[in-house]
């Protein structure tokens, strides 16, 4: 092969008088391209054969496959391994505009997650509508949406990130179990609270009907919760045996920065006290208006845009004048 290319390099050299005297004419032209052409492919037939001969020298070698090369398609796989348990956890976010909390938190539970090999989806519940915002409302549509493949959620804040890895977040079949506990949370310290992070069989959170869909508007919407646990007849977990204290989570809302729709009309005042005994997953009102699978920093999650509805004769504090 050596040869044969060295007389085609050649070529030229031993080309006719003509060919390298007198005008440029368009056959001077086009064998002299053609020459280059049949030079190239020897070129590249040379080189190819070479490439192979070593491929095939290195496997004999080294038997052994090449990793693959997708690393982050791994990790994000990772949240389904179905050696992991039957379990699946369902973390539901409600959420609305706090997009520089939601790029910390989804990376953060999905390594968090993954650590302790619990199966997950994380569904963060936007409400896109022009109502107030409606944590128990989005919550009930986290459980509705979150698929057969789930079988507990947790109800999950944004702004709230766990920091000790001793924190439970497996099935809790005995009963509910409340994460985020009074003796933990960095901020609310008393003993009927059960807001922050809830986890939930989906079973029990079916017989407690959901939540209730009167609460417009920041709060009282986990204290209405924590009746509906007690009629219920479900006994509440709290986790045990941690000594981070006050120290146990990291808290990453800033009230300065986002505010919280905390005002109460007067029609509002006078309910945000009492149980509601029928609402919640059997008169919730909402539309999904749109999906999207994103992955943020590696970690997959679910965006479920939602329009949630209001029936202003029953709760006129869901548009404030």
């Amino acid at each position: 092969m050596n040869q044969t290319l060295g007389v085609w390099l050649k070529l030229p050299f031993k080309s006719p008088k003509w060919f390298l005297s007198g005008k440029c004419t368009i056959y001077k032209l086009f064998g002299l391209c053609m020459v280059l052409v049949l030079i190239s492919l020897l070129w590249l037939q040379l080189s190819c054969s070479g490439d192979m001969s070593s491929v095939t020298r290195q496997n004999q070698h080294d038997p052994q496959p090449p990793p693959p090369p997708c690393p982050t398609e791994r990790q994000a796989s990772a949240a389904d391994d179905p050696s992991w348990g039957p379990h699946k956890l369902a973390l539901v976010v409600p959420f609305r505009e706090r997009f520089e909390e939601l790029l910390v938190f989804v990376p953060f539970m999905h390594k968090f997650l993954n650590k302790k090999k619990i199966r997950h989806k994380i569904l963060i519940i936007n409400q896109v509508d022009h109502y107030r915002f409606n944590r128990a409302s989005l919550i009930n549509v986290g459980f509705k949406e979150s698929g057969n493949d789930t079988d507990y959620l947790a109800m999950h804040d944004v702004d709230l990130l766990p920091l000790n890895e001793a924190l439970d977040y497996g099935f809790p079949k005995e009963g509910p179990f409340h994460v985020a506990s009074p003796e933990l949370h960095p901020l609310y310290h008393y003993k009927t609270y059960v807001g922050g992070i809830l986890l939930l069989t989906k079973r029990h959170y079916h017989m407690c009907n959901g939540m209730s869909n009167r609460f417009w508007g920041w709060g009282r919407e986990d204290d209405e919760f924590y009746r509906r646990l007690r009629k219920a007849e479900l006994q509440l977990f709290r986790p045990s045996g941690i000594t981070t204290g006050y120290k146990t989570f990291l808290h990453i809302h800033d009230p300065a920065w986002r505010k919280r729709d905390q005002k109460r009309v007067a029609a509002q005042k006078q309910e945000q006290f009492k149980v509601d005994p029928d609402g919640g997953l059997t008169n919730l009102q909402y539309q999904v208006d749109s999906r999207q699978e994103l992955t943020i920093s590696g970690a997959p999650c679910t965006i479920i845009n939602t329009k949630l509805e209001c029936d202003q004769n029953q709760t006129p504090w869901c548009l404030l004048s």
